[in-house]
């Protein structure tokens, strides 16, 4: 049975027992624990763990998955042995509060032995020590006498604590002539006993004190691995050798001009491999990017790329290759052939950047290797890859590996730490005199929202790099306070400008509020004396924060606009909101046409036209995910965040300053968009009565 005709059967079979048969979820997650859609079951977890209703009772599919990044990572894998793989389909069947095990243990069986015609007597099955009612159903159903096993192998959980319960797995024979034992044996792993499918139920809820409640509502996840069927069922040990993957590896074989050998195979593995993933996630909207997923897809691409280098091929060759993957899968997943255009472009572009990065790495490494005497390149060496040709650590790792050479990584990072040290010290001035006053308490800020008239007593003054007891007018000085109701620069937002003041005099100008850890600094030239220990007021310009507040809205709004024009994988890359315009960096891997940015643009007004309420909340951070407020990957966020709702059309963790109506905006319009970086874009964009 081919690839094709095992999806069919499949989907057909669980159709035929009253499953709603639902296509693939995308391969980015509605779930921020996972960079990509790591198992058939990710799509139902809300479902699966109480939070969400069910559509259906009984629904069935055939999931695409990768798993290339975070705790759940087969890439270093893939090339090396039959049965890794960074992108596979996973085929499941679900049940939400309707059968349970014995319904569940009976239709595996079935669709197993009758349907497709493996052999039931080279099939063994497993089950929880403590699960004595799924190995009787198994006695009753199959006649067989199910592998008692512990929590690692046939217990499932979402995580220390909420739903879990056993499962049982399903093991084919492939014959005495593959070495390996029984599940559960020291000789495992050896390769003889392959697990084809797993039957998890769910039906107890454990406290933090490990006590097991029943859950009112049991349910049944199942998943089983599309490549291990075919392998199984095209009687293979490889599962490169099955149609699909052979199909895929003779179009590498076309477009490198090098046919497939044994000491090749490694490399026809990882391309073909790579082409999925690539293919599939660029299909989904991920675009490839030095961070999160993105980084991710572009690290697969340039393996790819490399082991094309490895067989002797010089240029395109996933963006080729492309029309293959569309060839062997596109009837299963339509998404391929409707974004052919779309993908083929991103992939060029990525493939044209790898090419001259690595033209000029590949000249220093090779100045550099003839002068290692002990196979190690020295850190410092990979970091200058890093820095100058853009050459990512595991790219220099791999390259070095087929030599045998290992790269020092310790080195790497000092260097890394020590350029960041370098750059840190450039870009924030004054920064650095700051950090070292370890006794200056936090500014008290929390007026910054909704300022209000307040005095504040000065804490410090710098003047010319140095801590001054007071200072004098025309002195340009940055000033901390115990207390302020400016918002320091944070998050992308300048901060406020305004004045100090004593008794209704002005004693300092503020150009900008700046922010060094959790002091605000005010940052500008005096108009008169101010010393430490002085009483000021300090007064924002409300104009000019009102300005900015419409620009950070705006930007939310820009963001919004932008997913749903483009795609929804448009993520922030960085952002700085100023009182007069706005720039927003994202995540995309081509220029926007006129009519992409005219749309955008005319769909912010459209929603400035609609006076949408911008609501302003602080709640826990389980429940703004709860909420769907879109949020920075990586950034660090405490356990009550701010999110700022923008109607039904934006909702995000925000600490910036924000209008309460959207129609406060009055306008906005976009100025440029440009490149800044591979797969990285930059629109300005004015707002207010500056979009005139």
């Amino acid at each position: 049975m081919t690839y094709d005709e095992i999806r069919k059967v499949f989907l057909n079979f669980f159709e035929s027992k009253g499953h709603k048969i639902v296509p693939s979820a995308s391969l980015i997650p509605n779930d921020p624990t996972v960079l990509f859609t790591v198992a058939g079951m990710v799509p139902w977890k809300g479902i699966l763990q109480g939070t969400e209703p069910a559509f259906a009772t009984r629904v069935a599919d055939v999931q695409k998955c990768i798993r290339a990044g975070g705790k759940h990572n087969d890439l270093e894998d893939v090339g090396f042995d039959g049965s890794h793989h960074t992108f596979f389909e996973m085929l499941g069947n679900w049940s939400f509060g309707d059968y349970f095990k014995e319904g569940a243990i009976e239709m595996s069986w079935e669709l197993l032995t009758k349907v497709i015609g493996l052999d039931p007597n080279r099939i063994v099955v497993t089950t929880h020590y403590s699960d004595d009612e799924a190995a009787k159903i198994w006695k009753k159903v199959a006649g067989k006498e199910a592998i008692l096993l512990g929590d690692k192998d046939n217990w499932w959980a979402a995580g220390d604590t909420g739903p879990c319960g056993p499962c049982t797995e399903m093991h084919y024979d492939l014959g005495e002539h593959m070495p390996g034992g029984l599940p559960g044996t020291p000789e495992e792993d050896g390769g003889r006993y392959v697990e084809i499918w797993n039957d998890v139920f769910m039906q107890y809820d454990r406290d933090a004190n490990g006590n097991l409640t029943p859950l009112p509502k049991r349910n049944v996840d199942t998943g089983a691995g599309l490549e291990r069927w075919a392998s199984i069922l095209q009687n293979k040990t490889d599962n490169y050798d099955t149609d699909l993957f052979v199909n895929l590896k003779k179009a590498v074989s076309d477009i490198t001009g090098v046919a497939e050998t044994a000491e090749n195979i490694a490399s026809f593995k990882v391309i073909t491999d790579h082409l999925r993933s690539v293919g599939f996630a660029i299909a989904d909207g991920v675009i490839p990017s030095n961070s999160d997923r993105g980084y991710v897809i572009r690290r697969i691409l340039r393996r790819a790329m490399r082991h094309g280098q490895i067989l002797g091929h010089r240029g395109a060759l996933l963006s080729k290759l492309y029309p293959a993957l569309i060839t062997e899968m596109g009837m299963a997943y339509p998404e391929l052939e409707r974004e052919q255009k779309r993908v083929v472009e991103i992939i060029q572009n990525e493939e044209n950047a790898f090419a001259d990065m690595l033209q000029n790495g590949m000249k220093l490494l090779e100045t550099e290797v003839p002068k290692l005497n002990n196979k190690v390149l020295p850190g410092d060496v990979a970091f200058k890859l890093f820095d100058t040709y853009g050459f990512p650590l595991d790219l220099t790792q791999m390259i070095l590996r087929d030599r045998n050479i290992e790269v020092d990584v310790a080195g790497f990072e000092k260097a890394m730490n020590e350029q960041k040290e370098r750059s840190r010290a450039n870009t924030k001035g004054t920064r650095i005199f700051w950090e070292s006053q370890t006794e200056l308490a936090n500014t008290d800020d929390s007026a910054k929202y909704t300022p209000v008239e307040m005095s504040a007593k000065v804490l410090s003054i710098l003047r010319n790099g140095e801590f001054v007891d007071s200072a004098d007018a025309n002195d340009e000085v940055e000033v901390a306070l115990d207390k302020t109701n400016f918002y320091g620069t944070q998050g992308g937002q300048t901060g406020d400008s305004g004045e100090l003041k004593i008794d209704n005099t002005t004693v300092m100008t503020v150009s900008e509020a700046g922010r060094v850890d959790n002091v605000v600094i005010h940052k500008g030239t005096l108009t008169e004396k101010l010393s430490v220990g002085d009483i000021v007021s300090p007064v924002i310009n409300t104009n000019v924060r009102q300005q900015t507040a419409r620009a950070h809205t705006a930007t939310h709004l820009l963001q919004a606009a932008l997913r749903t024009v483009l795609n929804e994988d448009v993520a922030q890359r960085g952002s700085k909101v100023s009182p007069d315009s706005v720039r927003f960096d994202f995540s995309f891997g081509r220029a926007m046409t006129a009519e992409e940015k005219q749309a955008v643009e005319d769909l912010i007004n459209k929603w400035i036209a609609e006076d949408l309420t911008v609501s302003h909340e602080e709640m826990s951070m389980d429940e703004a995910v709860k909420r769907g407020a879109m949020a920075l990957f990586g950034e660090k966020y405490g356990e009550t965040v701010k999110v700022i709702t923008a109607g039904d059309v934006s909702c995000e963790l925000c600490g910036g300053t924000h209008i309460h109506h959207t129609g406060e905006i009055l306008k906005a319009r976009i100025n440029k968009e440009k490149s800044i970086s591979s797969g990285i874009r930059r629109i300005t964009m004015s707002v207010g009565t500056l979009a005139e």
